[in-house]
């Protein structure tokens, strides 16, 4: 079972000693960490230096790189691999596999943008039509593998070739359809967050999280636990609030006068898609983290078994886990519908599924089950974003998208290898 990212304090039975202070606090926390670490427990350790290393390679390799433009192209380029790895996040930590999510993602779009277009739906309502036709899906796929018994290799394969035909059905021949001018979802992708806000939702998110781990040391403290050290917390929330002002200061450049001095209006502030992002995140983690549905999904994926006999209701959990993934696939199509302003008649298909599932696994969710966290998609969502951006830069002409595939299908060879060896060293 996976702890939550910021649990790697030892997990000690409260005695009647008090719990250390201060230096030996923060001696016994380090020890802990490295003990952990030792263990096979790195989590996304090599995803962030990773992602951190490469970001510098390309970064020295072309000039431009992290300028505000490119910035804010990998964040709406990731954005629909993300949102898409986070639901797949709760399928591998059962050891299963959703093959179909990518499609499903283009078929819940399709299903919106018809009903708007030709049936004069309006614009929420089929939103809220295609996210549920999206767990309605997932519920579908989670009762056959758990009730009938179909491995969701299986399952997802068929509804993988069955989508990508029931989306060309819907979509015709006119090969895509546009989104009406004036649709928000255009928005999403495209308009950008006003600079003060963008500034008081960081505050907000640094202060919140802030507060949430110091409540949570102060908890394990009163309990007789070792809790996190207050200078880690420091830490751990000066580099938030570094990285998020940067990254701030960063969106609120005109990047319309970077890119074309020739245009007039001006694109400032961080795009509507990165708050999405930040609450998912947050609704997720919080799921997995702090609920006893969160701690039975870990529990099922460790030990299906062991499971059953402390009284989880197993099949429950793995069907709700593919609705969740299957509603985040939904969730995915309409941002990538936004990034495009369109629906494609291929729309999921190709290699959509696959930079998801490789953002989960390079992020640090094991593909065999009971390891992995939210946090792993994001990390590893920006890794394949920004090798396919920089290898785009770096790698011109007719092949150029094919080094891109071999390099990012290396990456996550990489990352399953890596999974597999600490898996064993377990």
């Amino acid at each position: 079972m996976s702890a939550p990212i910021d649990e790697i304090a030892e997990q000690n039975e409260p005695g009647d000693s008090p719990p250390p202070e201060g230096r030996a606090a923060l001696a016994a926390y380090t020890r802990g960490y490295l003990a952990r670490l030792r263990g096979g427990e790195l989590g996304s350790l090599p995803a962030l230096v990773g992602l951190v290393v490469i970001t510098a390679v390309f970064a020295v390799v072309h000039q431009g790189f992290l300028s505000a433009y490119n910035i804010e192209a990998l964040v709406i380029q990731a954005a629909p691999i993300i949102v898409m790895a986070m639901g797949l996040v709760f399928v591998l930590l059962l050891g299963e596999i959703d093959l179909s999510a990518g499609t499903t993602g283009g078929l819940c779009s399709a299903l919106m943008a018809v009903l708007e277009l030709r049936h004069g739906v309006p614009w929420l309502l089929g939103v809220l039509i295609a996210l549920a036709a999206g767990v309605a899906i997932g519920l579908g796929i989670g009762w056959l593998r758990a009730r009938v018994g179909i491995p969701s290799f299986v399952i997802t394969l068929a509804t993988f070739l069955a989508f990508q035909g029931v989306t060309l059905i819907l979509i015709g021949g006119q090969g895509s359809v546009n989104l009406p001018d004036g649709n928000p979802l255009i928005e999403l992708e495209n308009s950008f967050v006003p600079i003060w806000l963008g500034w008081v939702l960081l505050a907000l998110f640094v202060l919140g999280y802030a507060s949430i781990k110091v409540n949570d040391a102060r908890g394990r403290r009163r309990a007789g636990l070792p809790p996190v050290p207050y200078t880690v917390i420091a830490a751990k929330v000066v580099l938030l609030a570094v990285v998020g002002a940067a990254f701030t200061y960063e969106m609120g450049l005109n990047r319309n006068l970077v890119a074309n001095a020739f245009f007039s209006n001006k694109a400032q502030g961080m795009p509507w898609v990165v708050v999405l992002l930040v609450i998912l995140y947050v609704l997720w983690h919080f799921m997995l983290s702090r609920t006893r549905y969160g701690r039975h999904v870990y529990a099922v994926g460790g030990n299906e078994e062991a499971s059953r006999r402390a009284g989880v209701v197993v099949n429950r959990v793995r069907i709700s886990v593919f609705a969740i993934g299957s509603g985040m696939a939904a969730i995915s199509g309409l941002v990538a519908a936004s990034l495009l302003q369109s629906v494609q008649s291929n729309a999921g298909a190709g290699n959509t599924l696959l930079l998801a599932v490789g953002a989960a696994v390079i992020g640090g969710t094991s593909l065999f089950g009971g390891h992995g966290r939210i946090i792993d998609a994001v990390l590893g969502g920006l890794v394949v974003a920004v090798i396919i951006n920089g290898m785009s830069d770096l790698i011109q002409g007719a092949n150029s998208s094919g080094y891109e595939y071999i390099v990012t299908g290396a990456v996550l060879l990489l990352a399953a290898g890596f999974d597999a060896v600490v898996r064993r060293s377990r």
